[in-house]
């Protein structure tokens, strides 16, 4: 295929990649009035749109936690479908969870990452470790306890260098909110995914909900 046939290919994808805002909220952050997430949160501002979340945190990063697939019995056969669990963070103190369902793997992983966009709330980074107590923004301020479903989970501030001591998945989520020093430790079925990461988010929002 020549250059020119792939020219226009590529411009495409730029335009549909290109956020129109839709709300207010939308054409504040898109003509620069509103200029970081902080704002919109001490604010209490409603966020519709993933684009915003886009715009003031660019370094955000997606990761497929769990896909799964529902099967339905019904009147006219079996009705299946993808149900998707993603995360999104910055690694700087912001992290949103969102699931979505389809018929199609792929497009149930687009919503469940629109919905983590939209889903996205602060974290309150510190150092709660008696043995670093340093200043630096590297694990909680504090212990925090949180639950989802059957599985509980508690964060333990750790001392710079330690690490982040958890299972594969729920270190993800951990690494996504930014923190780099914890130890953790979970009772209940943790395999679950969609009861470990709302106990791993209960656990965060508590930062700022006791601090």
């Amino acid at each position: 295929m020549s250059v020119t046939e792939q020219r226009p290919r590529r411009e495409r994808k730029e335009q549909e990649e290109q956020w129109v805002p839709r709300t207010k909220l939308g054409m504040l952050v898109n003509n620069g009035k509103i200029t970081s997430m902080k704002e919109i949160y001490e604010n209490g501002y409603r966020i519709q749109e993933a684009g915003i979340i886009k715009k003031l945190l660019p370094g955000i990063k997606t990761e497929v936690i769990d896909v799964g697939i529902v099967q339905k019995q019904t009147t006219n056969g079996e009705y299946t479908r993808f149900k998707a669990l993603v995360a999104a963070g910055d690694e700087n103190g912001w992290l949103g969870i969102g699931q979505g369902k389809s018929k199609q793997m792929r497009i149930a992983i687009e919503k469940a990452t629109n919905a983590a966009y939209l889903a996205v709330s602060p974290v309150k980074l510190g150092c709660g470790s008696w043995e670093c107590r340093c200043d630096q923004p590297h694990s909680v301020p504090f212990k925090v306890r949180g639950r989802g479903g059957s599985v509980t989970i508690e964060i333990i501030p750790g001392p710079r260098g330690l690490g982040l001591v958890a299972g594969g998945n729920i270190r993800n989520l951990l690494k996504l909110a930014g923190l780099k020093d914890v130890w953790t430790k979970s009772k209940g079925a943790t395999n679950t995914m969609t009861s470990t990461s709302k106990a791993v988010l209960n656990c965060l929002r508590q930062t700022f909900s006791q601090g």
